[in-house]
């Protein structure tokens, strides 16, 4: 093959080489493949073990990743994808508590969990990218929309703070109530199936028709692009660098939901992590408005203080629910 036609990979895309993010693309594709295609082609319950492991093989790929970017792109980039990291894992826990009351609302099998978690990644990679890409045309066009991003956030912060212990429920979400208004929808589940098509009782024809799985996995995609209208503007006042904001988040997702079974056998022992959450939206919404007074913070800091905040709502947490957990019956 003539090189000149390899040319293109050398050119510039959203501030790096496409071959940056095409070899960043090659990674996912193959792990999602390796996920749905071999670790999970057959429905199975998947058990508290398995993912952990999973998770720590997605949280190992990460940092891995961020050590290729810290060789690549230098030691601030390398601290930057990390702290995005960080950030991103610590917003989308509570994005695992969302979930977790989607699939005990439709009381969907554990067994199929996985099917709603793997197809709502592809609709993260696709949504993540438009809105990152658009922030950063934003960001590089008009440098005053971080302040929006920092105002934003800071009012995101203590809206959490006052709202934490309050939570709406799943049947009352009006997104759910227009599409069982505008869809027939089976009375129960079809294995793994979103669509199947059934016999109209008025008409006697086949008509296609959603499952409950499928009402499930648009209310997951929609919690998805709620949780991405805090976490994107939250990493872009780390970096404005998209690569770097766009990896951090995929990667940081893809780990999360492979950890969603082991989070969502305990997550009643993290009922005070929303609070910490809330106070990393404040610190990063502070420190948009802090550049102009003290200058620009070093990574390491926005990386330690979001570790902190995030590490003392966990063990806050258990020590508050400890009481509970001795309660639990032994098996």
């Amino acid at each position: 093959m003539d090189a000149s036609a390899l040319s293109f990979l050398f050119d510039d895309f959203l501030g790096q080489p496409v071959w940056m993010w095409t070899v960043f693309l090659t990674i996912v594709a193959a792990v999602l493949a390796l996920d749905l295609g071999v670790l999970h082609k057959d429905q199975k319950e998947i058990g508290v073990g398995e993912s952990v492991v999973l998770s720590s093989f997605y949280f190992a790929l990460a940092v891995a990743f961020g050590g290729w970017v810290w060789w690549t792109m230098g030691p601030q980039a390398g601290l930057e994808y990390y702290t995005g990291f960080m950030v991103e894992w610590s917003l989308s826990l509570d994005n695992v508590f969302a979930i977790s009351m989607i699939f005990g609302y439709f009381a969907v099998p554990r067994k199929y969990q996985h099917r709603v978690l793997f197809w709502g990644i592809l609709g993260v990679i696709a949504m993540r990218g438009a809105m990152i890409a658009m922030g950063a045309a934003l960001v590089s066009q008009f440098s005053w929309v971080l302040y929006l991003f920092g105002a934003f956030l800071l009012f995101t912060g203590l809206k959490m703070l006052w709202m934490a212990d309050k939570e709406g429920g799943v049947g009352d979400n009006p997104l759910l109530g227009f599409l069982r208004r505008h869809l027939r929808v089976t009375d129960g589940f079809h294995g793994e199936r979103f669509w199947v098509r059934e016999r109209d009782l008025a008409t006697g024809k086949l008509a296609w028709a959603a499952t409950p799985l499928f009402l499930c996995l648009v209310l997951v995609e929609a919690v998805d692009l709620v949780f991405a209208v805090d976490s994107v503007p939250a990493i872009f006042a780390i970096t404005q660098e998209p690569f770097l904001v766009y990896t951090s988040n995929i990667f940081a997702i893809l780990g999360l939901r492979a950890l969603y079974f082991a989070l969502a056998a305990m997550i009643h022992r993290f009922r005070y992590l929303k609070y910490a959450l809330a106070l990393v939206l404040v610190f990063i919404g502070c420190k948009i408005f802090a550049v102009n007074i003290f200058g620009k913070m070093p990574a390491w800091i926005s990386l330690g203080t979001t570790f902190g905040l995030i590490a003392g709502g966990v063990l806050y947490s258990l020590w508050r629910t400890r009481a509970e957990a001795r309660a639990l019956p032994t098996q």
